[in-house]
C-alpha cells in the first residue's frame, strides 16, 4: 500500500497477477491429476475383470480338455470300443477347449482377453504417470504460491524468481502431464 490511500503499488500488482496465474495453474494441474487418476482406476478395473475373465476361460478349457482325456482313458486302457455318441462327446469337448482358446468373431478367447487386458494395463499405467505429473505440477506451483506470497510481504526479489522458476516447472510437469506422460519417469 502507498501512502495509506488503498492504492496497490506496481510491484505488488505484478504480484498479485502473478500469484493469481500460478492459482490458475494450479487448478488446471489439479483437474487434470484428478481425470488421470480417475482414469487409471478405471483402466485398472477394467484389466481386472479382463483378467479374472481370461482365468474363467482357461477353468473351463481345463474342465473340457480334462473331460475329454478322462473319457478317452477309460476306454484306452480297458480294451474296450468307446460308444459312438461318447466318442462325439468328447470331440465336443475338445473343440469347445479349442474355442476357448481363440475366437476372435467375439474377442472373448484367452488369446483376445489376454491381449485386451494388456491394453489396459498399458493405459493404466499411462494414466498413472500422468497424474505423477501433475501431481509434481501442482506441489511445484503451490510452492511457488507460497513464495510469491512470501515476496509480496518481503519485497525480496528473489523469492519472486524462485517463484516463476517454480511456477514454470510445474506448467512443464502439467504439460508433460497432458502431452507425454511417459517421456520421463521419476
Amino acid at each position: 500500500m502507498s501512502g495509506g490511500h488503498g492504492h496497490v503499488e506496481g510491484g505488488d500488482k505484478k504480484t498479485a497477477l502473478l500469484v493469481a496465474i500460478l492459482a490458475a495453474l494450479l487448478a488446471i494441474s489439479e483437474l487434470g491429476g484428478k481425470s488421470a487418476q480417475t482414469h487409471a482406476l478405471a483402466d485398472h478395473i477394467d484389466a481386472s475383470n479382463l483378467w479374472s475373465f481370461f482365468q474363467a476361460k482357461t477353468i473351463r478349457q481345463t474342465t473340457m480338455r480334462t473331460a475329454a482325456d478322462a473319457v478317452e482313458a477309460q476306454f484306452k486302457d480297458g480294451g474296450q470300443t468307446m460308444p459312438p455318441g461318447l466318442k462325439k462327446q468328447a470331440e465336443t469337448w475338445r473343440t469347445t477347449a479349442q474355442r476357448y482358446e481363440t475366437e476372435p468373431e467375439t474377442g472373448e478367447g484367452r488369446k483376445e482377453l489376454a491381449a485386451r487386458a494388456k491394453a489396459k494395463e498399458a493405459a493404466r499405467d499411462k494414466a498413472m504417470s500422468a497424474y505423477h505429473m501433475f501431481e509434481y505440477g501442482s506441489a511445484a506451483l503451490q510452492l511457488a504460491i507460497v513464495l510469491a506470497g512470501a515476496a509480496a510481504l518481503t519485497s525480496v526479489v528473489w523469492l519472486t524468481i524462485m517463484s516463476i522458476g517454480l511456477g514454470v516447472v510445474g506448467m512443464l510437469f502439467g504439460a508433460l502431464g497432458f502431452l507425454a506422460p511417459t517421456l520421463i519417469h521419476l
